[in-house]
């Protein structure tokens, strides 16, 4: 209901006219029919419009309560979507996943994980990683790279220099060994020239990964809401574009099959000018699994598989970067708040 006074004296009695008609319609047919006002009267704006049992919502400008109205129907439409389901996977080992957790805290305090506790995390909650695994030697690195298969990547495995690039702490596409020994000593080499040796952990050697999409699955947290699942096109367009979704934990299947599809981006894992289309299910699994994995250890504070390459239909996705910090949680756990209503 808009109404625009032309005259100061007239608010009083159109008022009245306003509620006679609003009762005449609930008497009549519309009990259940929302209504809402937008009350333009210069000298008169804090009216309020009441009935037995009722006030009417009243508002000074037209454009909101039609916003407020927008909000209702997209509150109702989502209510009455059907309810989502929270998978329970049967391969995760959350003890190790406590331990792991647990005994970092405990001797480094807060921070990242190295890169062997990070793959031992993923690999307890099912993540898909390649194979491979960290070397501390050239000897080492060989042998790895020679299990896993050529071509390899080699890089630098450290939890304290995480932004590895800007250190020139990665080699790709190698094909034979003498080039892996090479690769390890030119990281070695740079580390030391930056007084930084001792940050090194050795190198992560695995196989190259080809095709699919870049994508990203993170966790964020809020100091009210908690976890915060994140998702994205991965690499650097994460952070040119900026085309992210959050939800916040436990997920729901519904929760992640919407954010893969709420990105801009969405059309390149559809498939895009001769490019297959991506694993779109693998994708989803994979953010089931980042919402199960802070959700039951709320010591996790962050967490970046960034890049995960999704891999054309059916053939799932692979996770070749990965970071995982631990803290105390800011925020009210489940522990805290009580057992999670199914």
């Amino acid at each position: 209901m808009l109404y625009i006074s032309l005259s100061a004296v007239d608010t009083a009695p159109i008022a009245e006219g306003v509620l006679a008609g609003i009762a005449a319609g609930r008497a009549a047919a519309g009990k259940g029919k929302p209504v809402l006002a937008c009350w333009m009267a210069e000298g008169d704006r804090d009216r309020s419009l009441a009935l037995a049992g009722e006030t009417i919502p009243t508002y000074p400008l037209p454009e909101i309560p039609a916003r407020v109205l927008s909000k209702a129907a997209a509150y109702a439409e989502w209510r009455a979507q059907p309810l989502g389901l929270i998978p329970d996977y049967q391969d995760l080992d959350l003890p190790l996943v406590r331990e792991i957790c647990a005994k970092a805290l405990s001797q480094r305090g807060a921070g990242w994980l190295t890169t062997d506790e990070t793959r031992s995390v993923l690999t307890a909650m099912g993540f898909p990683l390649p194979p491979g695994g960290v070397a501390q030697t050239e000897d080492d690195a060989v042998e790895l790279a020679r299990r896993v298969g050529f071509p390899v990547a080699v890089k630098l495995a450290s939890h304290r220099l995480v932004h590895k690039t800007e250190i020139g702490g990665g080699r790709l596409s190698i094909k034979e060994e003498k080039a892996v020994r090479q690769a390890f000593r030119e990281i070695r080499d740079r580390l030391a020239q930056d007084n930084n040796l001792d940050a090194m952990e050795g190198v992560l050697v695995q196989p190259m990964v080809s095709g699919g999409v870049e994508v990203m699955v993170g966790v964020t947290h809020d100091p009210l809401f908690g976890p915060l699942i994140a998702f994205g096109l991965g690499g650097i367009h994460v952070e040119i574009l900026g085309d992210v979704r959050f939800r916040v934990t436990p997920l729901t299947d519904r929760d992640a099959a919407e954010m893969v599809r709420e990105i801009k981006g969405y059309r390149l894992l559809e498939g895009y000018r001769g490019h297959p289309a991506a694993d779109v299910p693998a994708i989803e699994e994979v953010l089931l699994r980042a919402s199960r994995l802070v959700d039951e250890i709320p010591q996790i504070t962050e967490l970046d598989l960034n890049p995960t390459f999704a891999l054309p239909p059916g053939q799932g996705c692979r996770i070749v970067d990965a970071r995982i910090r631990v803290g105390r949680p800011d925020y009210p756990t489940m522990a805290q708040a009580g057992p999670r209503a199914s």
